[in-house]
């Protein structure tokens, strides 16, 4: 789940900054297709390297602990839906970026904190009452309960609010992205 954040993240990020970089997204803009199409194509490629390099990472861990996945089709929607959200998010990011510093910032400042706060490496419920409630302000840990959850059938969170709030998440981004094209925000001078 961490691979797959980070790589969701930079691989959307860094596919749509680097033609604004270059100066090739005016031709992009200019082509006769639509920005849905363009969203579809950046955050679809994002998220399924992301998504085959999770594959992989499960496969080789599998040759090493013994493995079970009690819920196989909800660890799939989780993996798919965490793919796609945080491509979303890395695609916002890259529009924003006005530098390769810029590119970098929230994935380092960011994200990274959010990972490491938001139980992936210990249970929510082991915090105090107070910091719990904080930590349930950090979208990471709905994603992390509900992975858990697919593997283990534990979670600090329950799944039905894990996955509601990575669509609201997922939807949140889908709003900012639909703003950006429609006002051209860092995308025409």
């Amino acid at each position: 789940m961490l691979s797959l954040l980070t790589q969701s993240i930079s691989n959307a990020s860094f596919a749509i900054y680097f033609p604004k970089f270059v100066g090739s997204i005016y031709e992009l803009l200019s082509a006769p297709v639509s920005y849905l199409e363009i969203v579809i194509a950046y955050v679809g490629g994002a998220a399924t390297k992301s998504i085959i390099l999770g594959l992989i990472i499960l496969a080789t861990a599998s040759l090493f602990v013994p493995l079970t996945i009690l819920h196989p089709f909800w660890m799939l929607a989780f993996l798919v839906l965490t793919a796609v959200t945080f491509s979303l998010f890395g695609f916002i990011i890259g529009i924003w970026a006005k530098s390769f510093e810029q590119l970098q910032l929230v994935p380092l400042l960011i994200i990274t904190p959010l990972t490491f706060l938001g139980g992936s490496f210990y249970s929510i419920n082991m915090l105090p009452e107070i910091w719990r409630t904080v930590t349930l302000f950090n979208p990471v840990v709905y994603l992390i309960s509900g992975f858990r959850w697919s593997f283990y059938g534990k979670s600090d969170v329950s799944v039905g609010v894990s996955l509601g709030m990575t669509v609201v998440f997922l939807l949140v981004c889908i709003s900012i992205v639909a703003w950006i094209f429609r006002t051209g925000y860092r995308l025409r001078n």
